[in-house]
Parts: structure tokens; sequence; C-alpha cells
């Protein structure tokens, strides 16, 4: 079926979602990481970017939270740059563990390889697997420069975030040289650790990672900036990830109640991609207990459901001015 939705029927749709979630209440700061379970649990956020650059922000648009597991979007999509998609699911692999993000038992399971690079496992293996071999700060240099180009403007580091991290990273640890036992990791176990580690610390906006998720939508070329930060075969093996197992053990019921392909993270983001139209990130700090965020998912969950839109609904949707 043709439709079309307006420009400012999606900036309504937004600004209502904002403004009917901001009392949605439950869930509680992730406090296994001590820098994470002190941010003010009443920070809110709402931005979407649509694939011409249009954006729309409500709330603490501008507040630099860590990007925790969202990183992990960037990463996987440098490792298929890199090593193309094929690369990525040989030595990685695209499967959902319906386990938590951090479950050992899901590598015991599957020693062939560590499911997905959306999963800490998969994450820990894709950092290892970005060129330069050998060379950390070249490694760093590359990751933060394809979220740069993701997003159209840098992060940056959370030094604190990073410090509590790495004294409490003890199941990432174990992970890691399970991982090596396995041959999954493809360079110094240690260094790959620390690259995910630091990548996971990066302070980033809603803002920033709606038009991350907008690049993603867009083929890969960044609407806000022009540049085509990777080939557009890139976009739907991405997008399929994240469907799959971007939610970890909710994933399924995220889908079916929401409609549109998101990744999660414990600093309380959670960047969505509506391929061909939009992306669009929320933020919140309180999480349920798969690690979500309670609010962030209420308010795009009520975006999707005002505009009618679901990837899955094979409607063929375009966006057109007022």
């Amino acid at each position: 079926m043709q439709r079309s939705i307006t420009i400012s029927q999606i900036k309504q749709a937004a600004r209502e979602a904002y403004d009917e979630s901001k009392g949605v209440t439950g869930g509680a700061n992730a406090n296994y990481i001590p820098y994470l379970a002190n941010i003010d649990p009443e920070l809110f956020g709402l931005s979407v970017t649509l694939t011409d650059g249009t954006s729309f922000n409500f709330g603490d648009t501008d507040y630099r939270f860590g990007i925790e597991s969202v990183s992990k979007v960037p990463t996987a999509i440098l490792a298929m740059i890199q090593h193309t998609p094929d690369g990525v699911l040989r030595q990685i692999g695209a499967d959902a563990t319906g386990l938590p993000f951090n479950s050992i038992f899901a590598i015991l399971l599957e020693n062939d390889h560590p499911s997905t690079p959306l999963v800490n496992a998969g994450a820990i293996s894709a950092c290892s697997m970005i060129a330069p071999q050998g060379a950390s700060r070249e490694k760093w240099e590359a990751i933060t420069g394809n979220i740069t180009d993701l997003c159209g403007s840098a992060p940056e580091l959370i030094d604190e975030l990073y410090e509590s991290e790495t004294a409490t990273n003890f199941n990432n640890r174990a992970i890691s040289w399970l991982l090596k036992n396995y041959n999954r990791i493809y360079d110094d176990v240690d260094m790959s650790l620390d690259l995910y580690t630091r990548q996971c610390s990066l302070g980033i906006t809603s803002s920033q990672l709606a038009v991350m998720g907008s690049t993603i939508a867009n083929h890969g070329l960044n609407p806000v900036t022009g540049k085509q930060v990777f080939d557009a075969e890139i976009s739907p093996k991405i997008t399929t990830m994240i469907a799959s197992v971007g939610f970890y053990q909710h994933t399924g019921d995220w889908l079916f109640t929401s409609g549109i392909p998101a990744k999660t993270g414990v600093g309380g983001g959670v960047m969505g991609v509506m391929p061909g139209l939009f992306g669009i990130a929320a933020f919140a700090p309180p999480l349920d207990d798969a690690g979500n965020s309670v609010k962030a998912q209420a308010v795009i969950k009520k975006f999707m459901n005002k505009l009618g839109l679901n990837f899955l609904s094979g409607d063929n949707v375009t966006i057109t001015a007022d």
C-alpha cells in the first residue's frame, strides 16, 4: 500500500509522544557500574532525524550519556566495512542468542562462534577484528572516527565511566578469555577487551544517535554531512542484526509492540532505524530487568504507533513536505 506522511505529522507525533511519556515511571539505573548508578534518573530526551537531514529534538537531547551497548552497532558496521558482511558472518555470526547480553552460557552453547556482534561476546570479538592488528591507538582512532562519521559529530570519552567500567568488568574478562579458548579473538585479548570497554564509555547525545540511525536508514549516506560512510549493501545487514537482537531476550516483544528495529544500551539510550525514512533515539536512565530504558521504550512505541508505522508492514511510505 502506498502511504505518505508529512514532516509536520512526524514532528507532532514526536512532540506528543514525548509529552505523554514524561510521567512514565519504573525501572532503575544500572547499579553494577557505579558511574551509571549516579546519573539523574529524571533526564529524558527524544530525537528524530529524517533521511533529508531534518531533525526534531525534545528534552535533554544535548546531554552526553554513556553510549554503552549501542556502540556495538557502529563497530559492527566498521568490521563489515573492513572485512565485508560475509567476513563478519564467518568470524562472528548473526544469530540472536535469546539470552542476556553478557551471557557466558551462550558462548558455551555455540562455541563455534560468538553468535552476533550485538552482544558482549561478539562485540569484543568485533573489536579484535578492527584493523590495524596489534595497534591499540590506531584501532581506537578507527572506532571513534567511524562513530563520528555516522553521527556527523564526535563522541567524547567519559573518563569516570571508563574507569568505573574497567574496575568492574569481571564478566567481560571471562568472556574474552573463553572466546580466546575457541579462537574467536583475532588480536591481543586484553587490548580487545579494553577497546570494547572504552567504546562503551563514550559520551553521546540522543541527537547524535538519531543521526546515526538516519545514516543507517539512508543506506550509509549521512543526511547531515552528505558523506557516504559505508556501502549501501551493509545497511540491510546491520538493520537485520538490530532487528534480531537489539533488545536481547526482549527483542521479539519489542518488535511486536513498536515495529522498529532498535538497539539499546544500559546507559539509558535506545537508537531506532526506520529504513528509508528516519533514525530515532531516546534517552532516560532507569532500566527494566533486561537492561533497557523504560521511558525510552515507551516514547518510541508511542511515536511509532501514532504514525501507524511498522517496518514489516509492507507499506511503501514516503515523507512529503507540508
